[in-house]
């Protein structure tokens, strides 16, 4: 067997599920996290971490009054265009909105049917300009996913039992929002339903993964994930949704006689300042909307849909904030119509879960192992629903093979898989009794954060399925876990106290765990597979300052592997609101030149800001300074002393 390793461009997917838009690290008001437990008070639209926030301040879910509330913070600030999603009071007014929006010089990029939004592109002006139209009740940046990194697994959960009890999903189906199937792998063959793609295209570098070209296509193979624009070199970009949908319902998998709904939903782009590689995949908002849209119409019956992917942090529900409310409703509605929505918790090593997992009628899916501890990637905390097999577990892949990939993508769809089961076996029983059941029946993983004890239940569907007792509760115990910092340890930047010490320091280098890479087996000579790591935050909880990190950016000329570094930019991504929202800096390249340019305004903010979130990717916690910091830089016209200040505020943050 011979084994490429690649660094997913499609982590972002993976950060949870798939990441690779960095997205800020929301976190409306939780009380969950420990002390020590970093927080990113980035949000989406307005997100903030719980620790930090004002519970007068908290987002709802009222329309604002004034035109400049309806424009999300951030929008166009340094010049150009931004990709926005213009989200209206009445879906009816969507043609006449577009078309005056149109006449403004507005690009009208996207105008889907019988939704409540178009997404166009246009200036901090225009937009402006367009929120003063009452029937705009909001404009927010088209946010991109990524999906989340990726046998005992099935016996572990009672999959097996099920199996011999003839309950194998027959009759119902998984709809799989992801990076397209293979539609001949052998894994699928006469179980692929129905085929869709979503893929939002740009005319900087980002390109729809449909076959037919455009953006929307429902019809052929309509998800195909072995088509020439799925590959870089030798290596498919387009794995993630095989591998997600063979767990739910492939020959190997949870409900093997279920069906398979597949949707594509990502966008190709060829950006080494977005991507930090040639090429990665991501999913813009609006694709994933229409995505649900189309789940919701179907006609045949589907038990869940599986979201392996994810964008921004939240330490509790999101379910006040714009983006959280939009998802909600749909997601309520698949619910009402019998379906379940099920979403990766995320792989941040983070309390609390990514975007849409926060939503609060979607089911959360943390991670464990086959010897039933959580993952040390996986997110953790109250929010989550369950935990499910996610480590080493083997899969389909394109071109008729099969790898082994480990995340909260790969345990997400092992409960899509059950819900097929108990639908299949109790199609009378309402979907949010069978979720219950789930939980109910679910084996107790108990641990402590701060003083507060949780339980979440591991996955159980033989247990769900026979009515029995769950298994004794099994105690964790987070501080052991690599990115969870001891919590009695004073939090180094935004208290006194000494610098907490590495929870489990590398043995030969500071270096955390590499960036995460997928194994992908390219030939058929047998092999054992190798399980591919995945991208998380270091431990060894040391500062650096802004010169030191020019130095460990550049490459090969540090101690810090530039795949780690590479890992370190993509989590900033996802918790940061600067980058790369307003400041590109997901290549190294690219980060090396925003740390060197130091001079006053802007640029000084910036070089703090990417110092103090290196330093916390690499372990330190504390984000109430950067958050703060942040919100200066996000502001439409900053002051010279203002931008000064903030900067020194953050670089006190790193001595």
């Amino acid at each position: 067997m011979i084994v490429t390793t690649i660094a997913l461009a499609l982590l972002p997917l993976s950060g949870s599920a798939y990441a690779d838009n960095p997205m800020p690290v929301p976190t409306p008001g939780v009380s969950q996290t420990p002390p020590a437990q970093p927080a990113t008070e980035n949000t989406p639209a307005e997100e903030s971490p719980a620790t930090d926030q004002d519970p007068a301040e908290t987002p709802t879910a009222e329309q604002p009054k004034d035109p400049e509330d309806k424009v999300e913070d951030g929008l166009g600030v340094d010049g150009g265009t931004e990709r926005a999603i213009v989200e209206l009071a009445d879906p009816a007014q969507s043609a006449p909105v577009a078309h005056e929006a149109a006449s403004e010089s507005v690009d009208v990029v996207l105008q889907p049917q019988s939704q409540s939004f178009i997404v166009v592109e246009g200036t901090a002006d225009e937009l402006a300009k367009l929120a003063e139209d009452p029937r705009v009740s909001s404009i927010r940046r088209d946010r991109t996913y990524t999906p989340t990194e990726v046998a005992p697994n099935l016996t572990l959960i009672g999959a097996d039992q099920a199996h011999a009890g003839n309950f194998t999903g027959a009759g119902q189906a998984v709809a799989v929002l992801d990076t397209g199937i293979d539609p001949d792998h052998p894994w699928f063959q006469g179980r692929i339903l129905a085929q869709a793609c979503f893929s939002a295209t740009e005319d900087a570098g980002v390109r729809s993964l449909c076959p037919n070209g455009q953006t929307e296509q429902t019809d052929g193979n309509a998800a195909d994930a072995t088509w020439e624009r799925c590959w870089l070199g030798g290596t498919n970009l387009c794995d993630h949704g095989s591998h997600v949908a063979g767990i739910a319902a492939g020959t190997g998998g949870v409900a093997p006689g279920a069906g398979v709904v597949a949707v594509q939903v990502f966008s190709r782009i060829d950006d080494e300042d977005v991507c930090g590689a040639q090429a990665c995949l991501l999913a813009y908002e609006s694709s994933l909307l229409q995505a649900l849209n189309y789940v919701l119409n179907l006609n045949q019956p589907v038990a869940a849909v599986n979201m392996s992917l994810g964008s921004d942090l939240y330490e509790s529900d999101c379910d006040g904030y714009e983006e959280g409310r939009l998802f909600k409703e749909k997601i309520d509605a698949l619910l009402t119509k019998g379906i379940a929505t099920v979403a990766a918790a995320g792989n941040e090593s983070f309390v609390g879960t990514s975007h849409p997992a926060c939503v609060s009628s979607a089911v959360a899916v943390g991670a464990n192992d086959n010897s039933d501890r959580i993952a040390d990637f996986s997110n953790i905390g109250s929010s989550l629903d369950l935990f499910a097999p996610g480590v080493d577990i083997t899969s389909a892949v394109p071109d008729n093979t099969e790898a082994v990939y480990s995340g909260t993508s790969m345990a997400t769809p092992h409960v899509a898989g059950a819900l097929a089961l108990m639908k299949s076996a109790k199609p009378q029983t309402s979907m949010q009794d069978l979720i219950n059941a789930l939980k109910a029946a679910g084996r107790p993983y108990v641990y402590d954060l701060g003083g507060t004890q949780v339980t979440t239940p591991r996955l159980d569907v033989a247990a769900a399925l026979n009515g029995s007792a769950p298994q004794p509760p099994i105690t964790q115990d987070p501080p052991d876990w690599p990115g969870f910092p001891d919590p009695t340890v004073p939090d180094p930047t935004d208290g006194s106290g000494p610098i907490p010490e590495p929870v489990d320091p590398p043995t030969t280098d500071t270096s955390p765990v590499p960036l995460p890479t997928v194994t992908v087996t390219v030939t058929v000579t047998q092999s054992p597979a190798v399980a591919a790591t995945v991208c998380k935050r270091g431990t060894t909880a040391k500062k650096l300052t802004t010169k030191q990190w020019a130095v460990e950016i550049h490459r090969n000329s540090g101690t810090i592997q530039d795949a780690t570094l590479t890992c370190y930019l993509k989590l900033i991504s996802k918790s940061s609101k600067v980058f790369p929202e307003l400041t590109k800096a997901s290549s190294l390249g690219k980060a090396y030149r925003v740390l060197k340019d130091t001079k006053a305004g802007k640029p000084k903010l910036d070089s703090a800001l990417l110092t103090a979130w290196l330093n916390w990717a690499h372990g330190t916690s504390g984000t109430k300074t950067l958050t703060a910091a942040e919100k200066v830089r996000l502001s439409s016209k900053p002051s010279a002393s203002a931008l000064k200040k903030a900067a020194t505020n953050v670089l006190k943050t790193v001595k």
